[in-house]
């Protein structure tokens, strides 16, 4: 599941390409009809991410929410003055492409409009210059101003909106007696953390997954979200999860030792040596350093 920094990078891709254009808005798969009739013809205002949830905003009052889920990926394209990555999201094999976006069919030639859906595109805007198309989320729907808000309001700080409070984190985490590990992964707690961020974060911090939020100190739940932020911030600078230092890495690229302890189970911890150990914890794997997590 794309975790937050993706989403962000992709509300900063619509407000920098499709703000303040008038869009026309159709489903080519058909199951999103109704929406996008709504939307149709409508101006797209800004775009907001709230931890994995993405508000596209026009006018006349309506929001389109998109939460992509596991398998959900916006494409892109457009002409030469359409910038930016060709894909956002999941699964692993679409990724992210930072090629410019350039020819909309793809094959070098000028820009004629989008090229002819391919796959169950639920969503297609298209603009003068542009096209985006989103395929497979969990959640797609449109929403007036008073509805995003509610929304949002159930939702925990987002590490990447500069108005977040960490202190509000810290409160919570600590506040309760369920593991830190299952904390994390809770979007009212800390919205935009998945199962990457929460093993690297929780590596770097030392914290065992399995501690209960209550014997957290303060200065841990504050250093869990510091150490989020940066991050995240880098997610979004690389348009992927780099943890790793160029020492921990040996001179290895960054693709190819990206993580400290996601997916190494059995394998040296990059720091002790110590290996990786790896247990279900509320449905998801998670990963850790015995010794380096001991407590």
């Amino acid at each position: 599941m794309p975790e937050g920094h993706s989403v962000h990078r992709l509300a900063k891709q619509f407000g920098s390409v499709f703000a303040g254009e008038r869009l026309a808005v159709s489903s080519p798969q058909g199951r999103f009809s109704a929406g996008a009739a709504l939307l149709d013809g409508g101006t797209l205002l800004s775009a907001l991410a709230h931890g994995k949830q993405l508000f596209l905003r026009f006018d006349g009052d309506r929001v389109l929410r998109v939460h992509l889920g596991l398998y959900g990926a916006w494409s892109f394209g457009g002409d030469s003055t359409f910038r930016g990555a060709s894909s956002i999201g999941a699964p692993r094999r679409v990724g992210e492409s930072e090629q410019p976006s350039g020819s909309g069919d793809g094959d070098g030639d000028a820009y004629g409009g989008p090229p002819e859906p391919v796959g169950a595109v639920r969503v297609r805007l298209v603009s003068a210059h542009g096209w985006a198309d989103l395929r497979g989320p969990t959640a797609c729907e449109v929403i007036t101003g008073a509805e995003e808000e509610a929304a949002r309001a159930k939702l925990g700080p987002d590490p990447l909106q500069p108005s977040s409070d960490g202190t509000v984190f810290v409160r919570k985490v600590m506040s309760s007696i369920t593991a830190v590990g299952i904390q994390l992964m809770n979007q009212a707690v800390i919205a935009g953390i998945g199962n990457i961020y929460r093993a690297e974060v929780l590596f770097l911090q030392g914290i065992n997954p399995w501690r209960p939020g209550r014997q957290l100190r303060e200065d841990e739940a504050a250093g869990i979200w510091a150490d989020t932020v940066r991050l995240m911030k880098d997610g979004v600078r690389e348009g992927r999860i780099i943890t790793t230092t160029s020492e921990a890495r040996n001179g290895r690229p960054k693709r190819s030792a990206p993580n400290y302890v996601y997916k190494r189970t059995g394998e040296p911890c990059r720091r002790c040596g110590t290996p990786i150990l790896t247990a279900e914890m509320a449905a998801r794997n998670v990963y850790w350093c015995p010794q380096c997590q001991a407590a």
